[in-house]
């Protein structure tokens, strides 16, 4: 059977999916790996271009998440490791994010939904006009409170800790708190998280099956789903099959 019979088949499919899901509770907060971009490129001939394929598609699965009513997203951009790949690939990314959070700046979407835009991660060793340019986007959406949107970029898991360590550890010396006051709330308002819910639902595409460091304190309960599609390749069939385990899975706890 040939794609063009299949399209109404998966369309039948979605619709069915999206019905399911709409009557169960959907989870407030979903992180994603982006995962795939670099082998998405080199299978299809487009080289470094797999990361600008990787960048149209995280759009549209935002505007996937926004409608279906989901409250925060968060996006494993760039990894601390990664600014050791080839400078090529590290420019080309740089120039990547600096387009579009200034893309996202414009977005009517972004502002018809209220959405906050925040880079978490260790901003300050990106390249300045990647600074400015999410500045800007934190700036011009700072008020919006119906959704959040983090890009975790120059982002370790390890180092996120670390910072928050030594957050409490100076309010400590300086008597802002006392040392049995520290605790997993105070821990946690010290992420770059802070003030938001940890996450539900943390999806990585390409077939790979480990965290590599995202948002190692927050996922402690957090359900995991791996997919096998590239990143560019990711359908709104597999976020609403997602989103689907999620619901069918039973979350304890430790209870």
């Amino acid at each position: 059977m040939g794609l063009p019979l299949l399209r109404p088949v998966y369309a039948l499919y979605e619709r069915m999916l999206e019905r399911e899901v709409q009557r169960f509770p959907l989870p407030k907060h979903i992180a994603i790996i982006m995962d795939g971009n670099r082998r998405f490129g080199t299978e299809v001939g487009l080289g470094l271009k797999g990361h600008e394929y990787g960048a149209k598609k995280l759009h549209k699965v935002l505007e996937w998440c926004w409608d279906l009513g989901v409250k925060v997203v968060t996006v494993y951009g760039f990894s601390t490791e990664n600014f050791k790949r080839p400078t090529e690939e590290v420019e080309g990314l740089m120039d990547l994010f600096e387009k579009e959070f200034a893309r996202y700046t414009r977005d009517s979407r972004v502002h018809r939904k209220k959405v906050r835009l925040q880079a978490i991660g260790q901003v300050d060793k990106l390249p300045e006009r990647v600074q400015k340019a999410i500045h800007v986007a934190q700036e011009a959406t700072k008020d919006y409170d119906n959704h959040v949107f983090n890009v975790a970029i120059g982002y370790g898991g390890r180092q996120e800790v670390l910072d928050a360590i030594h957050n409490i550890c100076e309010r400590v010396k300086k008597g802002e708190i006392e040392l049995d006051q520290v605790d997993e709330n105070l821990v946690s308002s010290s992420l770059y998280t802070s003030g938001l819910p940890d996450p539900d639902l943390i999806i990585r595409t390409s077939g790979e099956e480990r965290l590599s460091g995202f948002l190692i304190w927050q996922c402690a309960y957090s359900e995991l789903y791996f997919c096998d599609s590239y990143w560019p390749m990711f359908r709104r069939i597999d976020l609403l099959r997602a989103i689907r385990t999620y619901q069918q899975r039973q979350r304890r706890y430790g209870k």
